[in-house]
């Protein structure tokens, strides 16, 4: 059997190899956390290599993700299903391999991490999962939800403000399943980091009430004492300090920020490799290594444990244990969509003349005793978000069994975290703020639609209509660029019923994300037939229609919906109506559908108090467009509206100037 410091040293010949066949990568991060990965994955992390998604596996995260040789090794060694011609595969097209870890390429990568605070702020979440799921399942002498959350970060992931706002997070909740792994190594890209990086982080963390804990990263025993130590604070996170050395066994480069993100260079390599004792060829790993790392065996008794408490708890407790294989299977309850579908019926019915913030209350009101995976929170404005409900139970310290969160004026933390929650598994998972405010979580939004995860965003107080506190908090410009994420569905519902389809759809989603965004001010409510409101799901349909072909299209979304009813009203000319809650749900229907809403050759004029960019391949460029051109004002909002053009005369004069 190999030593521990050789089965670390064939983690630090594969990503040297690797990084220097593509002539792309960053060497010196694994190289350096090498023996910190030896120690963490083969005597205390559980997981399974042959079955990567069972539910009780620890977690890990690599947050310095630019270091992604380090995890591909440590699953091609331990035996996923990662071979030797995918570790040569590295940065190429379609590999699995990819620059930066990516969720849904390979099993064992837990979640997506290029930028920086990113993992270790999606961790913060994952504990949050594994804390509030056991404290909803667990029973005495059952503990079927017990498993840790481990990170590996770098000084970048600690630089970046994001890591404040989560690690601050988990040390107030007392996440003591949390264990992050600090690589101080004193080297980013520029070189030595003393210039522009604070020397308090111990300091700081202990601020957090962490548990912080000083090791030689290279030291295997003091490693393996460390997350013991860190292992018995369940009161904590714990933050492990590993002084480490970047591109350890490089004779030359090892210490210099010249290992941090390029090739070592074939003399280099070869020197590495004389100085660590590895006498073996490019990506040959000998018999002995393998056997030394190889975790199928152990992985296999970790689960079959698991699955013997497991079938013990559902003998016991038979409803929960297939409770939580419904929730950890991502499926809705049976009834959710009927259920769901008499809420808007009765919607409809009633006509309620409220704001659509208070219709989204109304529709998780509705949801909440269907959902009890439903996990909602709001960044410090619950009472103007309205995201709260009749069984919300807040989560803290103190109590775990609850299903709301104060986030805290932490928008940007509060996504990544909720994003973590959802790859947890378990939960469906909402946050609110203001739409401005989304401004902070955008590349939160970003990543939740690459990894295809079904995080939902709920926005309040979404245009000028926000009024008197004025342009810095009026959204402008933020429903165009939202539409333009791949993969991503915004939703913006011109009254109740849209605002209750707009949830059922977003809960719909298991597979990709869903902004929701509602109004502050009243909106009027429409009248529908049944086959309009089934026709809401496909994200655009004709509202009003009007007799005999159409001279004009009104396209609206939101409170601007009621605008364009007004207006065709008051036209004298043939005025169809098109509301649009969802541009990305009606662009996915069917040609035929989508020509019998909007005809070909008729001409067309969007309306909505936000910028006019997303509207254009609707309209053309001869199409009409009351939208807005400037940022806002501070004033009440029917004087905003009207300051703004967005009045009756106005969209009347805007039609017949397009029409001719």
């Amino acid at each position: 059997m190999s030593s521990r410091r050789n089965l670390a040293n064939a983690i630090r010949a594969l990503s040297m190899d690797a990084v220097q066949k593509a002539n792309s990568g960053h060497p010196g991060a694994p190289m350096g956390m090498a023996d910190i990965a030896e120690v963490l994955w083969n005597d205390h992390m559980k997981y399974n290599p042959t079955n990567a998604n069972w539910a009780d596996r620890d977690r890990f995260v690599l947050s310095n993700g630019h270091g992604s040789m380090l995890i591909y090794s440590l699953l091609h060694l331990t035996g996923f299903d990662l071979s030797i011609n995918d570790i040569k595969d590295f940065r190429q097209l379609h590999a699995k391999t990819a620059g930066h870890p990516e969720y849904g390429y390979i099993d064992g990568i837990e979640t997506t991490t290029g930028p920086l605070g990113q993992g270790i702020t999606n961790a913060v979440g994952m504990a949050i999962a594994e804390r509030t799921l056991g404290a909803q399942f667990n029973k005495p002498g059952h503990e079927i939800v017990d498993h840790n959350t481990y990170v590996f970060m770098g000084d970048g992931c600690l630089m970046e403000g994001l890591s404040h706002e989560s690690c601050a997070m988990a040390g107030t909740l007392g996440l003591g399943k949390l264990i992050a792994f600090w690589d101080d190594n004193d080297i980013s890209i520029d070189g030595h980091i003393g210039d522009w990086m604070e020397k308090g982080v111990p300091g700081r963390f202990k601020s957090y009430d962490w548990q912080v804990i000083a090791v030689d990263g290279h030291d295997a025993d003091a490693i393996n004492k460390a997350i013991e130590e860190a292992k018995a604070e369940t009161g904590k996170p714990s933050l492990i300090c590993c002084k480490t050395t970047i591109g350890f066994g490089s004779p030359n480069l090892a210490g210099t920020h010249d290992c941090h993100g390029a090739p070592l260079g074939d003399e280099e390599i070869a020197a590495t490799r004389k100085q660590l004792g590895w006498d073996h060829a490019a990506f040959e790993i000998p018999a002995d290594v393998y056997e030394g790392w190889d975790h199928k065996a152990q992985g296999v008794t970790d689960e079959s444990t698991w699955n013997d408490k497991f079938a013990a708890y559902k003998t016991e407790y038979a409803a929960e244990a297939a409770e939580f294989e419904r929730r950890m299977a991502g499926e809705l309850p049976a009834n959710f969509e009927v259920e769901m579908d008499k809420f808007i019926a009765k919607t409809q019915d009633e006509m309620p003349n409220i704001a659509s913030r208070q219709a989204s209350q109304r529709a998780i009101e509705a949801m909440g005793p269907l959902l009890p995976e439903m996990f909602g929170g709001s960044a410090d404005l619950t009472g103007s978000n309205l995201t709260n409900w009749s069984g919300t139970v807040k989560v803290n310290k103190e109590n775990a069994d609850g299903n709301y969160l104060s986030w805290g004026v932490r928008e940007f933390g509060m996504a990544h975290m909720m994003n973590g929650m959802v790859l947890h598994g378990g939960f469906k998972v909402y946050g609110a703020t203001f739409f401005m405010f989304m401004e902070f979580m955008r590349n939160a939004l970003r990543m939740s639609a690459l990894m295809k995860i079904g995080t939902i965003y709920v926005y309040t107080h979404d245009s000028i209509g926000l009024g008197e506190d004025g342009p810095t908090h009026q959204a402008v410009e933020q429903l165009s660029t939202m539409r333009v994420i791949p993969g991503f569905q915004t939703w913006r519902g011109c009254d109740a019923v849209e605002s209750a389809v707009s949830w059922k759809m977003a809960m719909l989603r298991g597979n990709a994300p869903t902004a929701l965004i509602f109004s502050r001010q009243a909106l009027t409510p429409m009248e529908r037939t049944a086959e309009q409101v089934t026709n809401i799901e496909k994200g655009g349909y004709v509202l009003k229609d009007c007799d005999g072909d159409a001279d004009v299209i009104f396209i609206s979304t939101g409170s601007e919906v009621g605008l364009a009813v007004e207006a065709a009203e008051a036209m004298d000319a043939n005025v169809r109506v098109v509301s649009m809650p969802c541009c990305e749900a009606f662009d996915a229907q069917d040609q035929a559908y989508r020509d019998a809403v909007l005809t070909p050759g008729v001409k067309r004029v969007a309306i909505e108090a936000g910028v006019a960019q997303s509207w254009y391949k609707y309209v053309g460029l001869d199409g009409g467009l009351v939208c807005m051109k400037s940022f806002g004002e501070s004033a009440p909002a029917p004087e905003l509206f009207k300051e703004f053009g967005f009045t009756v005369d106005n969209v009347i004069a805007t039609a017949k100037a397009v029409i001719g």
